[in-house]
């Protein structure tokens, strides 16, 4: 029965509905993940969509929380929840957090926020990728894919990946899905461009704009 308990206790922790989690506020939730953060040396990031958190301007975050308050029916809060998520930019300048990300192109598109916005969100990124503690890494559209492109997830060290879906946070500790996903992020890496090649990415995209 104690087995019992523990498995479910387990699983009750690695699916976690997005209403239940933001009963506190979306400030709340930004400040919830940053001991774990604390915690974790390498983080290995794939995302699709949406320039990572690490590495997002305020008003990049503002905007986009402010979309997420609403669909959500979330009250209020999302400038102070920007203002918590932008706080967690102080473990790129620590000197013991890594940082492997890898984007879609298409992130440096979505429009997020409007220009303005959007221009100083990428010309951050330029900032950023030049950082000791960070590598950057962009699929562009037009290369020959060796693995499509796949939900976004974090890889904690070597001991758990974060995936947000739409409907809940899902938390992964099971070793046979942790070797899934270093496979997947290693194959993502691979397609993906570095150095000059991303930046060049990067201001085409502020052109674009």
């Amino acid at each position: 029965m104690d087995e019992l308990i523990t498995i479910n206790r387990q699983l009750d922790s690695a699916y976690v509905e997005w209403p239940r989690m933001q009963l506190g506020g979306l400030k709340r939730l930004q400040e919830a993940v940053l001991p774990l953060w604390d915690q974790t040396e390498l983080f290995r990031i794939y995302e699709p969509g949406v320039v990572p958190g690490f590495f997002q301007t305020h008003g990049y975050a503002s905007a986009l929380l402010d979309r997420i308050a609403d669909f959500f029916t979330i009250p209020g809060g999302a400038e102070e929840a920007a203002a918590a998520r932008l706080e967690r930019q102080r473990l790129l300048h620590s000197g013991v957090h890594r940082f492997a990300v890898v984007i879609e192109e298409a992130v440096l598109c979505a429009r997020i926020a409007d220009a303005d916005i959007m221009a100083g969100q990428l010309g951050y990124l330029l900032d950023v990728m030049a950082l000791p503690s960070v590598s950057l890494g962009i699929i562009p559209f037009s290369v020959e894919r060796s693995m499509w492109p796949v939900e976004g997830f974090w890889i904690l060290d070597e001991e758990r990946v974060v995936i947000e879906t739409v409907s809940a946070k899902i938390t992964v500790e099971q070793t046979g899905e942790l070797n899934l996903y270093r496979r997947t992020f290693a194959e993502l890496a691979s397609m993906a461009a570095h150095g000059p090649t991303a930046r060049e990415l990067i201001t085409t995209a502020i052109a674009a704009l």
